[in-house]
């Protein structure tokens, strides 16, 4: 009798615990931020690949942008992210010119007009 009612009180007091499981981890919040990032910015093959790369890689609180920012918002924090952002549309030889300057100015905002 002991032994069932023992087994009664283990099964209720799991049944009211919140699993750990359901709950989200800070990766797995990371990941969806990235994947709605990248798919507003139409991302698509080896393109997607980088960005979702630096984008997992980078620090949690540089991967969502702040409360009330657009995640379009949030900037890259490299010459190299920078450049690759602002040459969005570019394409063979001005691509290219463009990224060599950027890079050698390192970053946009740095490049003179």
């Amino acid at each position: 009798m002991n032994k069932l009612m023992t087994a009664l009180i283990m099964a209720a007091a799991l049944a009211f615990t919140p699993f750990a499981a359901s709950a989200k981890t800070e990766q797995q919040t990371k990941m969806g931020a990235c994947n709605k990032d990248a798919a507003a910015k139409s991302l698509k093959g080896d393109e997607r690949k980088a960005f979702m790369k630096s984008c997992l890689s980078a620090p949690a609180a540089a991967a969502a942008p702040a409360k009330g920012e657009p995640a379009a918002a949030a900037k890259p924090k490299n010459a190299m992210g920078a450049c690759s952002t602002a040459s969005k549309g570019m394409k063979g030889a001005e691509h290219k010119k463009f990224m060599s300057e950027c890079l050698k100015a390192k970053g946009p905002e740095n490049m003179k007009k």
